[in-house]
């Protein structure tokens, strides 16, 4: 049993230095560390976000204004047109 598990640690330890050594070994190790190719961004994509950004934005400045103006009509009893 530990003549087989020498041949294999030191056959296959063998093996695994020679595809380290290799482009196919660079790259899977590359992959291992995340480190490649990302795929390049869509400019379109990119735009369609930054504009939701911008609406979600206003419309968190709108809630507020809402809320504030509630807050205040509340505090003087009565909610505006209510007369």
């Amino acid at each position: 049993m530990e003549g087989v598990l020498f041949i294999l640690i030191f056959f296959g330890g063998g093996m695994l230095f020679l595809l380290s050594r290799t482009e196919i070994g660079h790259a899977i190790a590359d992959r291992i560390r995340g480190v490649g190719a990302q795929p390049p961004l869509d400019p379109g994509l990119v735009e369609e976000l930054d504009r939701l950004r911008g609406e979600v934005s206003d419309l968190q400045e709108r809630m507020d204004f809402t809320e504030r103006l509630l807050a205040r009509s509340r505090e003087a009893g009565q909610l505006p047109g209510s007369g």
